[in-house]
């Protein structure tokens, strides 16, 4: 599961909160591929890169802007 993300890990690629990443997989933005052996979903980087612009492109953000 080398290529495969944490929630956590997802998080900090994107710079959100793990509870972003949360958020994003409960409303169907962001589907698990695999679970870890303790049963925690782990993610594709490009799932999760598509699910981040997807909600940034919705938001009206761009890319790189903070607190902006």
């Amino acid at each position: 599961m080398d290529d495969l993300l944490t929630g956590p890990q997802a998080a900090e690629l994107c710079g959100v909160s793990p509870t972003t990443i949360r958020s994003w997989k409960n409303r169907g933005e962001l589907k698990a591929a695999a679970l870890d052996e303790q049963g925690r979903p782990m993610y594709r980087h490009l799932d999760v890169a598509l699910a981040e612009r997807s909600t940034r492109d919705r938001a009206g953000r761009t890319y790189g802007q903070h607190g902006a």
